[in-house]
């Protein structure tokens, strides 16, 4: 049985995580998002006054914390994994004094109420509707909706923003000295979204040292025990979450401390835990752009107290086990069935490594993805937050607990991607785990990714194809009408993007490739000298009636149709040199995204396994390889298996 790594706090944040996903939901993890019906600070849709009276009262006796005031009210999340208690499309926070006068305008209609009341008889219909209208939408603009999105679920409540702000922490996206490009837009304009979801054992709280334990490690800089990149397509019909074990070995790429300057070598000795430990989150960005060749637009990074809140505030998250369960490491101990776990309970059940499965690391991934699941699925099917003290509490601990990029470093950005994702249904959200194989520095506590299979994975969602394979089969690029045009005639551009976070760029590739395409006849081939970053060849082209165009130019360099696409974000016929193909003048022949040496060896008709299956296709084509565990948002019939020594 392969045992886990001794780097200290080895059992810590995986909770973190589990609950960092959700979707990730968000938000993070699992999609973060956030609905409000026809809440309006505690008010109807339909505007009617004595809602607006209570918002008024709510708000006359909020304290004001950095200057700001707001209403107080229930949500009921049902768009996303998100909760939040707003009129969906509320006004921004305005600046404290617009906030204070609206907090006072507000309690004076609602002290007024019942003396308008008494004349509404008398009153004329079409006047008593203006007024109801005025009250509802009073009651609107006083109310802040706010989703703060932890790892699968979004924190929701109407709080004080300028304070809330201030509780999160903020730190740089990338450490490395090489940041990769954005995903690239598709047809549409739209663009992906990468999430990278952390959960940190940091002790730097009695709260954290209480839960976590190991009153020792207090001192020491925390590990990135959970580990989660939330994919959300271009279009976001669909979800799909990466984890990597915390034990598995990579190659850590220079990073430099933005606090004090320290710089930290590369390494390829180290797990990937240890990443967050060289200057921040940062350097395990660096790290996954390295390791997978995804762009990651944003992280969150969760610890121990933000977990406990999180799950408190959705009442408990329904989990199941096989047999009964008790690991003393994490403390949990559950009998066979299913349980609703919140609170200290469902950290450790995000923490436990020795009860589940082979006791390694592995379990507990797979474990984190059901928590996360089950999360979801309850937000969605309808439970809400509905105590105002109780959504207080839950913000304060929420944005406390939280440490974001910059440009991800305010609630109203985090209510944003919250809306933004809570889109995805269920049903297309999938959880999976890197591929891997033991490592042979060290077969008994690491791993690493499994050829092949971890590059397929990677592969897919770096061509923001869904794991699922149920991405539709649409004429996005419609066939052009008109043949392609003459070589010679063909405006083209080319960037060399070899360069990674671990390799610098390799030199002269843009030039050594214009200048071969110039000699094939594309005689207006030009290199531009810009730095780009990105892991696979791209072609592309801004227009249909363009697409014989890339057609061509693909042709000449001996890539592969996939290597293609439609964006308006160029003006013409672009080549980027990718990190696959950093020397020769002709493409090197690889897989298409979709296959692997596995989905190969079956004839037509089989699954990766060597079975049939119902539509005569390979199971391997464009989705989640097997051995990458994939776990369906919509699957509740998801229960984990016990360790053999850790049952009573």
């Amino acid at each position: 049985m392969r045992q886990s790594s001794g780097v200290r706090g080895e059992d810590s944040a995986s909770a973190e995580s589990a609950e960092a996903s959700a979707g990730p939901v968000g938000t993070s993890a699992g999609p973060v998002g956030t609905s409000a019906d026809d809440t309006a600070g505690g008010a109807p849709a339909d505007g009617k006054v004595p809602a607006a009276r209570k918002s008024g009262r709510r708000a006359k006796k909020s304290g004001a914390v950095g200057g700001t005031s707001a209403g107080v009210g229930g949500s009921r999340a049902e768009g996303g994994a998100g909760v939040t208690g707003a009129v969906s499309g509320a006004p921004e926070a305005k600046d404290s004094n617009g906030d204070d006068a609206q907090a006072e305008v507000t309690a004076k209609a609602g002290r007024r109420a019942p003396r308008k009341a008494a004349h509404a008889k008398k009153a004329d219909p079409g006047n008593r509707a203006a007024k109801r209208k005025r009250a509802a939408r009073i009651a609107r603009w006083t109310a802040l909706s706010l989703a703060v999105i932890v790892l699968g679920t979004a924190a929701a409540g109407y709080f004080y923003y300028e304070h809330l702000n201030s509780n999160l922490k903020k730190s740089n996206l990338n450490l490395g000295d090489k940041q990769l490009d954005r995903s690239a837009a598709n047809a549409a304009g739209q663009r992906p979204l990468n999430i990278l979801i952390l959960g940190s054992d940091s002790r730097n709280s009695k709260e954290n040292v209480k839960l976590g334990g190991a009153r020792e490690d207090a001192g020491r800089k925390p590990l990135a025990d959970v580990q989660m990149l939330v994919h959300v397509s271009a279009d976001r019909s669909n979800m799909s979450v990466i984890s990597v074990p915390r034990d598995t070995r990579v190659t850590i790429p220079k990073c430099t401390d933005p606090e004090d300057g320290t710089v930290y070598k590369e390494t390829d000795r180290q797990i990937i835990n240890t990443s967050l430990m060289n200057g921040g989150p940062g350097c395990t960005v660096a790290t996954w752009e390295e390791l997978t060749g995804i762009p990651v637009d944003h992280f969150m990074m969760i610890d121990f107290a933000g977990v406990v809140s999180m799950a408190d505030a959705v009442g408990g998250v329904p989990v199941c086990v096989d047999a009964n369960v008790y690991d003393k490491d994490s403390g949990l101990r559950l009998t066979k069935g299913s349980h609703k776990v919140k609170g200290e309970q469902a950290l450790q059940w995000l923490r436990t490594r020795h009860g589940f499965e082979d006791g390694s690391d592995i379990g507990r991934t797979h474990a984190q993805h059901i928590y996360m699941n089950a999360m979801v699925r309850q937000l969605k099917g309808g439970t809400k937050l509905s105590d105002p003290g109780q959504l207080t509490d839950l913000a304060e601990a929420a944005t406390k607990a939280l440490t974001v990029d910059k440009d991800l470093g305010s609630v109203k950005k985090l209510y944003d991607l919250g809306n933004d994702i809570k889109r995805v249904p269920s049903g297309r959200i999938t959880m999976t785990t890197m591929p891997w194989v033991s490592d042979p520095l060290d077969p008994d506590a690491h791993v690493i990714p499994k050829p092949g299979d971890a590059d397929k994975l990677f592969s897919l969602v770096r061509n923001d194809i869904a794991l699922d394979g149920k991405d539709k089969k649409s004429d996005k690029d419609p066939k052009p009408t008109v043949p392609a045009a003459p070589k010679g005639a063909i405006a083209l551009t080319v960037f060399n993007g070899t360069g990674s976070a671990a390799q610098p760029p390799a030199t002269r590739r843009a030039s050594d490739i214009a200048e071969f395409l110039v000699k094939a006849g594309f005689t207006k081939a030009m290199s531009d000298s810009t730095p780009r970053a990105q892991a696979d060849t791209t072609i592309t082209y801004p227009k249909t009636a363009e697409r014989p165009d890339a057609e061509a130019v693909a042709k000449a360099l001996g890539l592969p149709e996939s290597a293609l696409r439609m964006s308006p974000t160029v003006d013409r016929v672009t080549l980027v040199i990718g990190g696959d193909w950093r020397t020769g003048t002709k493409y090197p022949k690889t897989e298409e995204p979709g296959e692997s040496d596995a989905s190969k060896e079956p004839t037509a008709g089989a699954t990766g396994d060597g079975k049939k299956d119902d539509k005569g296709g390979k199971d391997g084509d464009n989705k989640a390889p097997k051995s990458s565990d994939p776990l369906n948002g919509s699957d509740t019939s998801a229960c984990m298996n016990v360790n053999p020594l850790n049952r009573f």
